[in-house]
């Protein structure tokens, strides 16, 4: 027989290599950690209303993971449909207060379901409710993290989602496949799997051409997968297969791989547990990020933007330097000194991103600067350094 995948100190299964993976068996099989995100259309029947036969299911399912040792933490979508279903609007409302109040009135029916499928099999659900400001501040994202991992150790399933009662365009994440690869890197997941409407990742959209054939295996990240992506394809939730995508590149930066598959198939979560390669399984090949510089990755939106000239692009790239003030062309945004801000390149492509030493105004008064003129210009000098490499990550 194979032997079994070498343990960390802690017990957990290591996260299988790209090597070491296979579009033959899926990953989950291996997994011990696994973040289970259910779209808006597979919650709710369409936007019909809370779907309770589907909710069961996903209990059930999760709860032979559970019965399996595997921890799971599950991000849903449907409390905005379900609001929007229980105050009688037909199309979802573009007014932040009335997406906010169709939040509010749909989170208790959700919460009060899954809470109700999960009982039955005697485990316990707690509600978590984030937005980017959670994740965004240091502090706040060590607490989320803390809590989610006692919640584990608990044997209790949390259930998360946006928090869009109070989030505002400012503070959003955007989607739950977002959400989703956020949650995979803040507890360390070895598995982020998205449950759609759709069998996986196809070559193009399956609705117009005939001829497309579904990705069963490939690297996150990968540039051609954002090409084959289309747009948002429901009318009910927020997300599309790009922001699948996305996410996979995303959680890839912890090392976790991710697995699209359709929500629709018959013990979907089971299957793939116990090996039964379904949908398309996106594996991560970058090196693990360490926690701090995973925080700075993760940030969904940023203070500001700098852009770069090809040099300061190299020696961040290629040499591992920090960034100094003479590589910095042009710079966007009214940053405070110590906010995260996006590094991008001549092209415009976001190269890194990282905690600026200076504000906005002054970093435009050093950039073009060599570091010894600092004290000259504007009166003192903090950093040699506008990013010093320790508070940066490359991308």
């Amino acid at each position: 027989g194979r032997a079994p995948p070498p343990r960390r100190p802690d017990g957990r299964q290591r996260r299988m290599s790209a090597k070491g993976s296979s579009a033959v068996r899926s990953i989950l099989a291996t997994a011990t950690r696994i973040v289970v995100k259910v779209g808006s259309s597979l919650v709710t029947d369409e936007g019909r209303g809370l779907d309770h036969a589907a909710v069961a299911r996903w209990a059930a399912e999760i709860a032979e993971l559970t019965r399996r040792g595997k921890e799971i933490v599950l991000v849903s979508s449907g409390a905005i449909a379900e609001g929007m279903r229980r105050l009688g609007w037909a199309v979802r409302p573009k007014a932040i207060h009335e997406l906010q109040a169709a939040a509010a009135v749909g989170q208790m029916g959700l919460v009060q379901a899954y809470e109700a499928a999960f009982g039955t099999f005697g485990l316990k659900t707690a509600q978590v409710l984030l937005t980017h400001e959670d994740l965004a501040d240091r502090r706040r994202y060590l607490n989320a993290r803390s809590t989610l991992r006692t919640l584990l150790a608990l044997s209790v399933i949390p259930i998360i989602n946006e928090n869009d009662t109070v989030t505002t365009d400012e503070i959003r994440v955007g989607d739950n496949d977002t959400l989703g690869a956020l949650v995979t890197n803040l507890i360390e997941a070895d598995v982020l799997v998205l449950l759609t409407d759709q069998q996986g990742l196809y070559t193009a959209d399956p609705r117009r051409d005939p001829a497309a054939t579904i990705v069963r295996h490939a690297r996150a990240g990968d540039p051609s997968l954002e090409a084959m992506a289309g747009g948002a394809g429901s009318t009910i939730g927020r997300g599309g297969m790009l922001t699948k995508v996305l996410a996979a590149k995303r959680a890839a930066r912890s090392g976790a791989a991710t697995v699209i598959a359709s929500g629709r198939e018959p013990d979907v979560l089971t299957r793939l547990a116990g090996g039964e390669a379904i949908g398309t399984e996106l594996v991560a090949e970058t090196q693990t990020l360490a926690a701090r510089k995973q925080w700075l990755a993760d940030h969904v939106q940023l203070a500001g933007r700098l852009t770069l000239d090809a040099g300061a692009v190299r020696a961040l790239a290629r040499e591992g330097k920090s960034l100094l003030p003479i590589g910095v062309v042009a710079v966007e945004g009214a940053f405070q000194r110590g906010e995260v801000v996006g590094c991008y390149d001549p092209d415009g492509r976001e190269v890194a991103r990282g905690l600026v030493n200076y504000d906005a105004a002054e970093t435009a008064r050093i950039m073009r600067r060599p570091s010894s003129e600092i004290e000259a210009v504007l009166g003192y000098v903090d950093e040699p350094a506008l990013i010093h490499r320790d508070n940066l990550v490359l991308l």
